[in-house]
């Protein structure tokens, strides 16, 4: 009797700390905030959609929850600045209606911090 009770209570706590990776989408005015997330139950990526396009900004995340990437979707399509991280390198992409048009790396040391 003691190890059923023992093996009901070890399945139980497994399923509370199983991990939950479905997408969560939430009304928010016109939009859909949309967040998905890894197997490993961080975030993946966060934005919006608007009419089932993606639409405004949007970030997205590594399995260890590093932002890799930062920019803004108007009307499903990539538009203005966006920012992608890899390592100590940064790239800024300029897109026009989902369209590159300028790329500029930057190394850190590159980088200027400016303190408010």
């Amino acid at each position: 009797m003691k190890k059923t009770i023992f093996f009901i209570a070890a399945i139980f706590s497994i399923g509370l700390y199983a991990q939950n990776t479905e997408p969560k989408m939430e009304k928010v005015g016109d939009l859909v905030k949309a967040t998905y997330y890894h197997e490993n139950g961080t975030i993946a990526q966060t934005g919006y959609f608007l009419e089932n396009k993606l639409h405004g900004h949007w970030l997205k995340y590594d399995a260890e929850g590093k932002k890799v990437a930062s920019g803004k979707y108007v009307d499903g399509k990539k538009s203005g600045k966006w920012f992608f991280w890899e390592g100590e390198k940064l790239k800024e992409v300029d897109y026009v209606a989902n369209e590159m048009v300028n790329v500029k790396n930057w190394n850190e040391s590159e980088i200027v911090s400016v303190d408010k």
